[in-house]
Formats: structure tokens, C-alpha cells, sequence
């Protein structure tokens, strides 16, 4: 899934949905590490703090851990679906 630049959903949100997808269909499992903020910025073309909030958003979201000076992992538990899909809270 890309980034859509012309989409109104902001871009942090659309980078948080590709890698709450990848943790969903299993390309990331529990523990795993997600990206970096520096693999973001260079596979998306975002800006750093863009994908500081992407993984602020997964974070609040239940779907990541991060553990200071190693970086951002998939949970053990995954949070339970979001009835819309769209990652944003009710």
C-alpha cells in the first residue's frame, strides 16, 4: 500500500494503517521490530516527525511497544479490530 499524497487522511495516519496492515496479515509478528523512523522517512519520502507520529498513533493504539534505546516492536497482544478499519479512535 503507498502513501496518497491527494488523500485527506493525514499522512501519519496512512503510514500507521500500512504498518497496522502488515502486522495484521502477519508480515510483522509479535515482537518484531517495525521500521525505523529513518526506514520510514526513506521508503514513504516522509518527514521524521511524520513518523514519529505514525508510531505515536500505533503506540496509543495498543499495536506497538517502545522500548527506550532499541527502538518500536509489534506488541504481544494485539488490541482488538477496530470496528471501522480506519485506526481512528471512537
Amino acid at each position: 500500500m503507498d502513501i496518497d499524497r491527494f488523500d485527506p487522511t493525514p499522512i501519519y495516519k496512512q503510514v500507521a494503517r500500512v504498518i497496522r496492515e502488515r502486522i495484521k496479515s502477519g508480515e510483522l509478528r509479535p515482537k518484531d521490530p517495525i521500521p525505523s523512523e529513518s526506514k520510514m522517512v526513506a521508503e514513504y519520502g516522509i518527514a521524521r516527525d511524520t513518523a514519529r507520529q505514525a508510531v505515536a498513533l500505533l503506540r496509543s493504539e495498543g499495536w506497538v511497544i517502545t522500548l527506550p534505546q532499541r527502538g518500536s516492536f509489534v506488541a504481544e497482544q494485539q488490541p482488538a479490530d477496530d470496528p471501522k478499519g480506519d485506526g481512528a479512535s471512537a
